[in-house]
């Protein structure tokens, strides 16, 4: 039965973390469990005052080529594997003379961090390649009828609380087997990336692996009534983006934080190269600008949509000064995503208990792809990395734009590939003044586009994330005065479109790629 306790009279124990030892050995020994253990993990135990088999003596061989095979033998893992409910089974263990066990304490050699050190050395990235201990471990949770197997330090305390109790129970031994396969998936699936990685293997493999730990369970999901959770990406870089984020103040995050911190993120990381400021709404650009100092970037962005910017995330290029910090302080925000925060800006911003500041570097390591959930499958694809060259544009209508105007389609164009589709952005003077987001119809996103920015659309640039398959929307964005647009092109009335942008003495530059966002 489930509360059924199972005596744990013997334990093997094999660990590369050596965290919580002391209080393991003092639990065992005071349950008076018989041991058995490897190498160094032996040496500290016995250092803690704990008796113990070494495994050499049980098997009857030293440890051979290095380390690499000491727990390898039957004489392990017969006594992991064995099915006491079966009584060929235990003939097979008294004829053999081997004992079987109860408890096992394994955790893993250090691949994960290994790899991710930039520029390791391969040799000792296969030597941290553990293969005796997730077979342990494996054995050991098959077996979880009869062997409680625990390969996390955090769960030490279980053990101790279960030892106290007479033993293990089968609902905690399932638990822990269930948590053991996790966490041997998670491994080798760190260890199959990096394998492809190394091998210059297919970007899309024949089995694609995803690995993630729980960093936190959030209050709720997108709604209250959704239960949610933040798992942190493995691979062979180790976590980053916000899986890699310091957070330095404020309340919990919640997973429409997490959403759009990550539209933040992404958006300002793409203008680290000077002073940047978005902020973002329900995963949306509503402003965005660039300056001479951070200050003047958020003043900038801010000034594109005061209203909606109201609750928003914003996201910044560079560390938070306090100028900047000043400023934000002045209307309510959520979070704030940043490369850094300086001292005097944590101080004006301390008085805002609630405010969330997120410390990430934007930087995203090379070669992963961005997977999503669909119903009964995952969706794979490479980023969108966007910062196109506005120098590889066509000239399609009009004039050249000058330095500034062109300046201002970039931006727009920019933005634009991270503004759910249909997305149409209008920027002038270095700002974002108008967007219109998430539409079925092109031009019902040019009209919310203009309506946002009404004077401020006369003489500004537009940046369409797709192309216009009809010449309305660019007969709109002429009635209100815009002087430029950048649009991929490779509509089928192409022609009609960029005659209707020529009618209007529009300029029209075609980028060749899209950037749908849906």
């Amino acid at each position: 039965m489930n509360g059924e306790r199972l005596p744990v009279r013997r334990a093997l124990v094999s660990v590369f973390d050596k965290e919580g030892l002391d209080r393991l050995a003092a639990a065992l020994g005071a349950a008076g469990v018989e041991v058995v253990s490897t190498g160094s993990t032996a040496a500290v135990l016995e250092g803690h005052g704990l008796r113990v088999i070494r495994v050499e003596q049980l098997t009857g061989f030293p440890d051979m080529l290095d380390g690499r095979v000491k727990t390898l033998h039957p004489r392990v893992h017969a006594g992991l594997l064995a099915d006491r409910g079966r009584p060929e089974h235990r003939a097979a263990l008294e004829a053999a003379g081997i004992a079987p066990f109860d408890l096992v304490v394994v955790n893993l050699y250090p691949f994960e961090d290994t790899v991710a050190v930039q520029g390791v050395d391969d040799t000792l990235a296969i030597e941290r390649i553990d293969v005796g201990g997730p077979a342990m471990v494996r054995a050991a949770a098959k077996n979880h009828a009869f062997v409680a197997v625990v390969c996390d330090p955090g769960d030490y305390r279980l053990v101790e609380a279960a030892l106290a109790a007479g033993g293990t129970t089968l609902a905690e031994r399932r638990d822990l087997a269930a948590r053991a396969f996790a966490r041997t998936a998670a491994y080798d699936a760190a260890v199959a990336s990096w394998m492809g990685d190394r091998a210059g293997g297919q970007r899309f493999p024949e089995r694609l692996t995803v690995g993630g730990r729980l960093r936190q369970v959030l209050r709720y999901g997108e709604n209250p009534h959704q239960a949610a959770a933040f798992y942190v990406a493995g691979g062979p870089g180790g976590p980053w983006g916000l899986g890699a984020a310091t957070q330095l103040a404020g309340k919990e995050l919640s997973y429409n934080n997490l959403l759009d911190a990550d539209a933040a993120l992404a958006l300002a990381a793409e203008h680290a190269d000077r002073p940047f400021a978005a902020i973002v709404k329900h995963t949306n650009p509503c402003g965005a600008a660039i300056g001479a100092t951070l200050e003047e970037a958020y003043a900038g962005a801010l000034e594109g949509d005061p209203v909606s910017a109201f609750g928003g995330v914003v996201g910044l290029s560079r560390p938070l000064d306090a100028a900047t910090a000043t400023r934000i302080a002045g209307i309510f925000t959520e979070v704030v995503v940043a490369p850094g925060f300086d001292e005097q800006a944590l101080a004006v911003l301390a008085g805002k208990p609630s405010l969330r500041l997120l410390q990430v570097d934007p930087a995203m390591p090379a070669g992963r792809v961005a997977v999503r959930s669909v119903a009964g499958g995952l969706l794979a694809q490479e980023p969108d990395h966007g910062g196109d060259d506005p120098a590889g544009w066509s000239l399609q209508a009009g004039d050249p734009p000058g330095p500034e105007l062109l300046a201002d389609l970039a931006l727009a164009w920019s933005v634009a590939g991270h503004v759910k589709s249909n997305a149409i952005v209008l920027a002038r003077d270095g700002r974002v003044v108008g967007v219109g987001a998430g539409q079925q119809s092109r031009v019902d996103s040019v009209r919310i586009a203009v309506a946002k920015a009404g004077e401020r659309a006369s003489g500004a640039a537009a940046g369409s994330d797709a192309f216009f398959p009809f010449a309305d929307g660019v007969e709109a964005l002429a009635a209100a005065g815009v002087r430029a647009v950048a649009q991929p092109g490779g509509s089928v009335r192409d022609a009609e479109v960029t005659a209707a942008a020529a009618a209007a003495g529009m300029a029209m530059l075609h980028t060749g790629r899209r950037h749908f966002r849906h």
